[in-house]
């Protein structure tokens, strides 16, 4: 269910959901840019704290106005349990634990060379990720695929057509390339062949 409320907000299904949430992130990571995130968790839990305090002045002046007796404004969400329950934790720490398990073996796999193919793509991705780092720092990069996320699902849904046809060639060419390469040096073949 989860994976279906982010396919919906990436496809702008709830273009105001989308909006807060889009909105939101890049807010906040453009704020990083700028301070600290000390800063900018204080001066976030400042203005939430700001809301609230003012919502709940408001409305005990309302309450005395009108001389009512509703009671506290957020009774509703302070009676509600919020305890992580241990069940949920273990949940969700096996599968932490399950994922980075997979990492380290596939590191493994790649630093150690069992398959060269696969260790030479690894490296060639390094080199280049090296040249994004030295033009991007982590924000920037973080913003771009922020907003690459949100704006390339709509793009490919609209032009799918266009977009598969250029990415079809595309990887003939890489596997034609690639094929030729792994034929020409010794040892480069896929243990599968």
């Amino acid at each position: 269910m989860a994976a279906e409320r982010v396919r919906d907000l990436l496809y702008w299904r709830d273009v105001k959901a989308t909006g807060v949430v889009f909105g939101a992130a890049l807010l906040l990571l453009l704020s990083l840019t700028v301070c600290s995130i000390v800063s900018v968790s204080s001066y976030i839990g400042l203005a939430l704290l700001s809301v609230t305090v003012t919502f709940r002045i408001y409305r005990g002046v309302l309450q005395a106005v009108q001389k009512s007796d509703e009671g506290h404004p957020f009774r509703h969400y302070l009676d509600q349990e919020v305890a992580l329950s241990e069940d949920t934790l273990h949940k969700y720490s096996d599968a932490a634990l399950d994922k980075v398990n997979r990492v380290i073996t596939e590191l493994r796999h790649l630093f150690l060379v069992e398959d060269l193919v696969d260790s030479i793509k690894f490296a060639g991705l390094m080199w280049i990720l090296t040249y994004v780092g030295a033009l991007f720092n982590g924000l920037t990069v973080l913003i771009l695929g922020l907003i690459a996320a949100f704006s390339c699902p709509i793009i490919y849904e609209k032009h799918q057509a266009q977009i598969d046809h250029y990415l079809s060639m595309v990887n003939k060419q890489i596997k034609d390339i690639v094929g030729k390469i792994q034929a020409t040096v010794p040892g480069m073949k896929r243990k599968a062949e």
